[in-house]
């Protein structure tokens, strides 16, 4: 079930305390560094990766077999230097790399701030072997299995979450913000107990949804504040197929009535209930389905576990295998420019539809 435990709505801010003075960097620059992330919008899981890895590189400089370094305003690029030197072996390559880059922004800031003299991973970032992976092998799924998968998922929100991603390829955050203007389907029964695709952008569209480029985290649209950013250049219209129309169909049937004055679309049936439902959430719902299906491993990386991301990859790799055009499946994504994706705007009833209902994987 989707939960919502402490901190799985990810209130913007919720964790910040007072404005951090000056000397509060000085006293203790990691914790200066998170509340400062959090001012400038940045989410918990964000903060938290950052917090772990910062935390660890100070127990580092700590220890006195490390020469007990008093704390990072003190280290040099030696120190730096050994720090990721413990890390090889450790942790895979490509982490190395994220981790190495974690440290330098923090320096990076901290020296813009003139709480800290310089950046000694400057000189360590330009000559680290280790890259991030930014497309790693992840496991092979093919539709079947997918099919199987999805097919198993009995509770209607988690189903419908989960074939959202799954049809459309948007990210998560992007999923938890559609509100029910953004979904046109023509059924007269849901039109009598909701005010669906109001969204002008959906007029003579068919069956569809629009995905927003301008929901930023923290801000309110609509009438009420949001916990995750649409992060798309521009914004789209992705169908809704056949099979997507039928499990949103179910879900909005026991769909509890919104507390918020958005009405999202993806509404928390737990603990609470009524409540739009987060990326934690979402990202929990998924993990349990996946470690069920024995997809998802504690510790596992990205080249193993399924997750929410997994998904827009699957749709990703499958769509465009398919239709053998990049420009459409870049258009759903949200993430092509401006100059291409006004032409699929344009030709979005002759192409879009056309070549999305012609190529979209059946999964039910």
């Amino acid at each position: 079930m989707v939960t919502d435990g402490p901190g799985a709505a990810e209130q913007p801010g919720a964790d910040a305390r007072a404005p951090t003075r000056p000397e509060d960097a000085r006293d203790d620059p990691v914790e200066y560094f998170l509340q400062d992330l959090a001012y400038h919008g940045r989410s918990e899981r964000t903060r938290a990766a950052y917090e772990r890895v910062l935390r660890r590189f100070e127990a580092f400089l700590d220890d006195p077999g490390n020469g007990g370094q008093p704390g990072p305003a003190a280290a040099s690029h030696r120190e730096c230097m050994a720090w990721v030197h413990t890390l090889r072996g450790d942790v895979a390559p490509s982490t190395v790399a994220t981790y190495a880059s974690y440290l330098h922004r923090f320096y990076a800031y901290m020296t813009r701030i003139e709480a800290f003299e310089a950046n000694p991973m400057a000189l360590i970032m330009a000559e680290l072997d280790e890259t991030i992976d930014a497309d790693p092998e992840r496991r092979d799924i093919g539709v079947r299995e997918m099919g199987a998968f999805l097919d198993g998922i009995a509770h209607p929100l988690h189903r419908a979450v989960v074939c959202t991603l799954l049809k459309t390829g948007m990210r998560v955050g992007e999923c938890c913000n559609l509100d029910l203007r953004d979904l046109a389907i023509a059924d007269e029964e849901l039109e009598a107990a909701y005010t669906l695709g109001t969204r002008p952008r959906l007029d003579g569209r068919g069956d569809a949804l629009y995905v927003a480029s301008d929901v930023t985290r923290g801000a309110t649209v609509n009438g009420e504040q949001r916990h995750a950013s649409n992060k798309r250049r521009r914004s789209t219209v992705i169908p809704v197929d056949a099979e997507l129309r039928a499990v949103l169909r179910r879900w909005l049937a026991i769909r509890p009535d919104a507390l918020s004055p958005a009405e999202p679309l993806f509404c928390s049936t737990a603990d609470g209930w009524g409540r739009r439902i987060t990326p934690p959430q979402v990202r929990s719902v998924v993990t349990e389905h996946a470690r069920a299906a024995d997809w998802y491993r504690t510790g596992g990386g990205p080249a193993e576990n399924v997750t929410p991301h997994y998904f827009r990859h699957f749709f990703t790799t499958h769509l465009r295998d398919r239709t053998g055009d990049r420009g459409v499946v870049k258009y759903l994504r949200g993430d092509v420019a401006s100059d291409v994706i006004d032409t699929y705007t344009h030709d979005w009833g002759d192409r879009i539809r056309e070549v999305y209902e012609a190529n979209i994987y059946s999964l039910l």
